[in-house]
Formats: C-alpha cells, structure tokens, sequence
C-alpha cells in the first residue's frame, strides 16, 4: 500500500454486508487502487439491517459513494432497489453490484461470471451443457450462480432446507431449475456447489467419482466439505477462485477503469496464511 496517496478528490466505493469483517474484496480492491495509482478507496460498511442498507444505498444517490458490492443479507434488497438492472441481475432478482450516478442507481451481478471464471481456472475439463448441477442453498449467490449454469445449458437441483426460499428461485429461473430432496439430488451429478454459510452433511461416498465439488466459502480456503470431498479423490474448486472472478468486473464498475495487473491469488493466500494447493 506504499505510495497510495488519497487526496480530497478520491473516487469512493466499498462492500455492504453483514457481517463484512471477514471480506477480503477491500484487500483486493486497494491492492488494485495502489498498484494502480488510483486516488480512490474501497470501504467496508455493515449496516445493521434493512434499513440501514437502504439509508447507504440513499448516501449513494446522494453522490457520497460512488458505487457498492453487496453481500449477504443484501443481494436482494440490492435489486429491489435499483432503478435499473443488467440482464444478469434481471435474471435472478439480486445484485452483488450498486453503481450511483446522477442520484440513480443501478443493479448488476458478477457473481455468475465469478463462478464461471473458478470453474474454467480449476476444473477446466468439467462440461456442463445437459449435465446436473447440485446447488447446496438458495441465497443471493446460489441465485447469481444458478444463473450462470442455466445460461450454461446445465440442469440445476436446488437443495435448500426452506422450500419455499427455493420454489421462488426455481421458478424465477425457469424449467431448468428444480427443487430436490437431497436423498434424490446427487444421482448423475456433475457438479455439487455449496453456497450456504454452514457446512452441509454430505456422504461424500455415495458421490460418484469424476464428480466436481465447489464450494464459495474462502474462509478457511480448505473447509470441511472441500478437504472431505478431496479425501474421496474428487476434483474441487475453492471459494478463492470465484471471489477473484468477480472482482474484476466489479472494479471495473466502481471505479469505471479496468484494474491493473496483479497476482491476486498469492496475495490473498498471503493474508490468510494458507499455503498454494
């Protein structure tokens, strides 16, 4: 961070979330404005609830922050609020990115592209088109990422301890996207993604070998259900990969410029003192 000089003119933008300590996109995000020389910053904001979310969205449109990601439990309300959104917010009803201009506010969704981005850089061989996908939760990620696998021609099973949470996704997404039981979901998977914030109870024996396993946790990076699906022999993805995917096109949007050049996975396996798999 030596040499980033923040003057009364810089650009600002940060991450809403709650809780948010534990990001690292401001890591990211000032590596970035640092290497590039960028009079900018990205900040951390956890408002309390809905309505705190909502009085942060109206300093944007009020020209104080100049645009946001969001995660959880605001990718939502991110969307509700927007007076525009991109196709790809469109299509799941959440956003991960607010920009504000002109008192305006618009929705966009890099969590597809996220996902989409580890998939290719850690399991290059994995086809989806026709094949089945195992979604493990139906928060804002999953919806983002359900996305991105239909728009893939993969058939998706959501699995979700609220029905209803996930009868709403399915049916925004369409015929692709179906709710399963989990006793009934994996047979003929060829990928399982966990996007719930809890370790889920996966027999992982009775997976079938060749199967990928992600999961969007990167906190601890080798978490519980990725070191049990490696222990089986199946290939897997970490959280890691996708939260690099999407900060691109979230920087890009929030400060308007693409992000320098950086090796962003050495310096986030750095931070949290993890060693390169």
């Amino acid at each position: 961070m030596i040499g980033h000089r923040i003057s009364g003119a810089a650009v600002v933008a940060g991450i809403a979330g709650q809780p948010v300590a534990h990001s690292l996109s401001p890591i990211i995000h000032n590596a970035w404005l640092a290497a590039g020389g960028i009079d900018g910053v990205y900040a951390p904001f956890a408002p309390r609830n809905a309505a705190g979310f909502q009085t942060l969205v109206a300093a944007g449109r009020a020209g104080l922050v100049q645009g946001l990601n969001v995660t959880a439990p605001f990718k939502e309300q991110a969307f509700a609020l927007a007076d525009d959104a991109t196709a790809a917010a469109r299509l799941t009803a959440s956003a991960n990115i607010l920009t504000f201009e002109d008192g305006r506010v618009r929705a966009d969704s890099s969590d597809g592209i996220g996902l989409m981005r580890g998939l290719k850089e850690q399991a290059p061989e994995l086809a989806l088109n026709g094949r089945a996908v195992i979604m493990l939760g139906a928060g804002g990620a999953a919806r983002a990422a359900a996305g991105a696998l239909v728009e893939a021609g993969a058939e998706v099973r959501i699995v979700n301890r609220s029905l209803e949470r996930a009868e709403a996704l399915a049916a925004d997404l369409g015929p692709s996207v179906r709710v399963m039981p989990a006793s009934a979901a994996f047979d003929g998977a060829a990928l399982i993604i966990n996007a719930l914030s809890v370790q889920p109870d996966v027999d992982f024996d009775r997976i079938a070998p060749g199967t990928v396993v992600m999961d969007m946790t990167y906190k601890p990076l080798w978490t519980p259900f990725l070191m049990a699906a490696r222990a089986r022999g199946l290939k897997t993805v970490d959280g890691l990969s996708m939260l690099i995917g999407q900060a691109a096109p979230s920087f890009e949007a929030l400060f308007r410029r693409p992000p320098p050049p950086l090796d962003l996975r050495t310096l986030l396996l750095a931070h949290l003192g993890e060693a390169p798999a």
